[in-house]
């Protein structure tokens, strides 16, 4: 696959999905596919689904159109899936994967196992917003556009800061500069800027870090009783396991946070010497050589443990 425009032809209706717990990359590469195909080529009608996304992100081009809920008797003549590593992760708009004529899929998780019909999958890539600059193409992109892919960028490079960032992605960024974008004001609103509550829950999950194997791991856990008492939801947590990372001389951050269902939702990221995705897969995850995540059960310190052993070994072995 070389561009969008060519698996556009003969296409009369497109639906649009990313991963649960939609991110600023996820919003940004699925809203910028969307409004390309509702600017060049208007006669395809084409939906996005998504898991309501952070409000941060609701001032992107047609971010009020995405839809939440899914039509179970709709189909579509091709599904797009973006940033995404596997069809476990799409939640209930994997019907539209399973049920369309042709299936895409965009993404740069090292654990994609290539299983859409047609895949563009770069793990070297900054971000899956990306590969959509590269697959839309420069001419073809708006201001609007631009706004959409840039907030992807930036979030999955941490601003520019993580070992996914080339030379290739500050150039990308560059271009999108020059159509016009509050660069300085994307960054500021939906990076940095934290809730008075964000700013406690992160306090809160420092003060319950600790450091595991000699050093070399931070972990924390954030529970739900926490979560309710300084009034946050698990999208309010983003920020908190690369606070961690910062770390002086850790290898790796473990953050954990509890789901409603009484598992653990496990965030990772390594500071260079440990591959975090090959720990995720192990226990159903995946993700990126220095961020990853998955889902585990358990007390808090059983699941220190297990990751932790899991540290070791890349570390000693």
């Amino acid at each position: 696959m070389r561009d969008l425009a060519s698996q556009l032809a003969q296409i009369e209706t497109v639906a649009i999905v990313g991963h649960v717990r939609p991110d600023g990359d996820c919003v940004g590469s699925c809203l910028a596919t969307y409004n390309y195909i509702k600017t060049w080529f208007p006669k395809i009608q084409a939906d996005v689904y998504l898991e309501p996304i952070p409000n941060i992100f609701k001032f992107l081009k047609n971010a009020d159109e995405i839809r939440n809920a899914c039509d179970s008797g709709k189909t579509y003549d091709l599904c797009i899936v973006q940033d995404c590593g596997d069809t476990g992760r799409l939640g209930e708009a994997v019907k539209y994967f399973e049920t369309a004529k042709k299936t895409i899929c965009i993404d740069h998780h090292v654990s994609n196992d290539n299983f859409a019909d047609e895949n563009y999958i770069f793990p070297q890539a900054s971000s899956t917003s990306e590969l959509v600059f590269e697959l839309v193409g420069e001419d073809k992109i708006t201001k609007e556009i631009a706004e959409c892919i840039y907030v992807g960028i930036v979030h999955d490079t941490g601003v520019f800061q993580y070992s996914c960032t080339s030379a290739k992605t500050m150039n990308v960024a560059g271009v999108l500069m020059e159509k016009g974008i509050e660069f300085s004001r994307i960054v500021d609103d939906t990076f940095y800027t934290k809730t008075f509550g964000q700013n406690k829950i992160l306090g809160q999950a420092l003060l319950n870090s600790k450091l595991l194997l000699d050093g070399a791991v931070i972990a924390t856990s954030i529970s739900r009783q926490e979560m309710a008492y300084f009034d946050v939801l698990p999208k309010h947590l983003d920020g908190i396991v690369n606070q961690l990372r910062v770390t002086k001389d850790v290898e790796a951050a473990i953050f954990l946070y509890e789901n409603e269902d009484s598992t653990w939702k496990v965030s990772m990221r390594s500071n260079g010497k440990v591959n975090v995705a090959e720990i995720a897969m192990k226990y159903k995850g995946g993700g990126h050589v220095m961020a990853a995540g998955a889902t585990m059960e358990g007390a808090p310190e059983e699941i220190f443990g297990r990751l932790c052993m899991e540290v070791e070994r890349q570390l000693y072995d």
